[in-house]
């Protein structure tokens, strides 16, 4: 299986292999048409017989599809309990502030309803604009980063 795997760049195992494990979770399997140019049939199938066994054997042996999605997302909930709830945002404008008189500075108020270990705890944060920027642009790079693995 690692000299098959070897004919796709990391980026595409990656991505190949989430596939895999989003068909055992119900969703989306790769399809063999995207890799057509890269295995003959045989060797797709072989391949993909290969990694859903390596995962079902990860997660445990002789898994059901669904007790893999629920492993799968037990594991993932075990990096962070907390979860988004729910958010709101203002735009507020600061007029001033104790050591200037004339601010004029916009910002920006985000509210957050955070669950974690089932109670609900809200989280605010205020930002600047340049924060508001750095902010988006993080928030883009993750998403393409997730893009890319799907």
């Amino acid at each position: 299986m690692a000299a098959s795997l070897s004919r796709l760049p990391i980026t595409g195992c990656l991505k190949l292999c989430h596939r895999v494990v989003d068909g055992l979770c119900g969703q989306e399997p790769p399809h063999r048409g995207d890799y057509s140019a890269t295995w003959s049939l045989e060797e797709w199938m072989e391949l993909i017989n290969s990694l859903t066994a390596l995962f079902r054997m990860v997660v445990g042996n002789n898994s059901s599809d669904e007790e893999i999605h629920h492993a799968l997302l037990e594991r993932t909930i075990s990096i962070s309990c907390a979860t988004l709830q729910d958010f709101d945002w203002q735009l507020k404008l600061a007029l001033s502030s104790d050591k200037i008189s004339s601010l004029h500075t916009p910002l920006l108020s985000l509210n957050l309803d955070v669950r974690e270990n089932g109670h609900l705890q809200p989280v605010t944060v205020e930002m600047n604009r340049e924060e508001l920027n750095t902010l988006i642009s993080s928030l883009e790079a993750a998403n393409k980063v997730v893009l890319q693995l799907k």
